[in-house]
């Protein structure tokens, strides 16, 4: 079952990599088009929420074009590893703090859901990087 899940993702990693690729520039751009419910979730400790937001945004496009680019590839997997780290408090300031978006449910199932996801980004991100396939890759293991 596993080898059959990893066939399956294998044979559409490029796809998997495409659809990545436009969801960090749908994120970025929203961050600047929409900026708003980004800064609110921001959590009270880190300075300069806005500058945050519009930080994170150009790193999500950069990033998000890094994917689509070979020679980029696994710099802006990398890249959108830490990203995911460093954007990690402000989802869980919105979860446990209750913070309030519109047309988003302040729900324990969304954010139930959504947190955990955090960890599935991560690795969907690191799987375009050298340094997962060296870890991961059998064959490449061999040459370590």
């Amino acid at each position: 079952m596993i080898e059959a899940i990893k066939e399956i993702l294998q044979k559409n990693k490029d796809t998997l990599r495409g659809i990545l690729a436009v969801c960090m520039l749908v994120a970025g751009v929203l961050h600047f088009a929409t900026p708003d419910p980004f800064i609110k979730i921001v959590p009270g400790f880190m300075p300069y929420p806005a500058a945050l937001v519009y930080i994170s945004g150009v790193f999500e496009i950069i990033f998000g074009i890094g994917l689509i680019v070979p020679a980029t590839r696994s710099l802006s997997g990398l890249g959108l590893v830490a990203l995911f780290i460093a954007v990690y408090p402000a989802n869980l300031n919105m979860a446990f703090n209750h913070i309030k978006i519109e047309n988003i449910p302040d729900s324990w199932w969304l954010h139930g859901f959504r947190l955990p996801f955090q960890f599935v980004l991560i690795a969907w991100a690191a799987w375009y990087t050298d340094f997962f396939d060296k870890v991961f890759n059998k064959e490449s293991r061999s040459s370590l």
